[in-house]
Formats: C-alpha cells, structure tokens, sequence
C-alpha cells in the first residue's frame, strides 16, 4: 500500500492531501478493483456502527482490504479497522498495527457470512 496520508506530530490521523495532478482521489469502485489483490490472511480488529468485533483479511491492495463479517456492514458506511502485521514478516521486534480509516464499497453474501470490501482512505503505523 502506498502512503498517501501524513500523520501529525502527535501521530494522529490526517486526511489525504489533494494532489494538483491528473490522478483524482475520488475514484469509482471498478477503478479501485484494478489494483492487484493480494491474497494475505492477516488479523483485523474491526469498529463500525454494528459495534466492534475481529476478523481476518481475505485479500489486500494497494486501494483497500477484503474481509468478512457475521453482520451487515452497508456500502457507503464509514469504518475504522487495525491490521496486525507480525514482526517476524515486517523484520521488527514487535508486531506493527496499521490503524485505518475508510469506507465499505462492496458487501456481498458468502455462504452466510458478509464479504465487505473496504477503501482506505486514511492510515498510519503504530506499534504496541
């Protein structure tokens, strides 16, 4: 994933900046999808209006994350979401959290769990 937030002096979470070149930040979903998937099993604890609970990642790109839920989580919805990376796989001495802010633009039934694809539109490392 490439980074395209800033975080503030406190490590706070700051939106994206406007770039000035032809690439628009706004993009449609079938845009979003053309950005290779990878299929990495990670951990995420997910928060939402439905309340928070943990899952795994089924597929990440560059763009957003695929994971599933036992509840419904409707597109256009707003969520915040931490992927654990393992230290062993970043080279670190701790896990690394990846704490992330987007959007759900697909949710789909999958054998009685929802598949809900979400764009992250803000992020920042941290480590705990």
């Amino acid at each position: 994933m490439a980074n395209n937030n800033q975080s503030g002096e406190n490590g706070n979470l700051k939106p994206r900046k406007k770039d000035s070149g032809t690439k628009k930040l706004d993009l449609q979903y079938s845009d979003m999808q053309s950005a290779m998937r990878f299929p990495i099993k990670l951990p995420i604890a997910v928060k939402s209006q439905s309340g928070e609970s943990r899952t795994e990642s089924q597929n990440i790109s560059a763009n957003g994350v695929l994971f599933q839920m036992d509840s419904d989580m409707p597109i256009g919805s707003m969520v915040d979401f931490t992927i654990s990376l393992p230290a062993e796989i970043v080279g670190a001495q701790a896990d690394v959290q990846l704490d992330c802010k987007g959007r759900v633009v697909r949710s789909s039934d999958d054998g009685g769990r929802r598949g809900v694809g979400v764009v992250i539109d803000e992020y920042r490392f941290g480590r705990r």
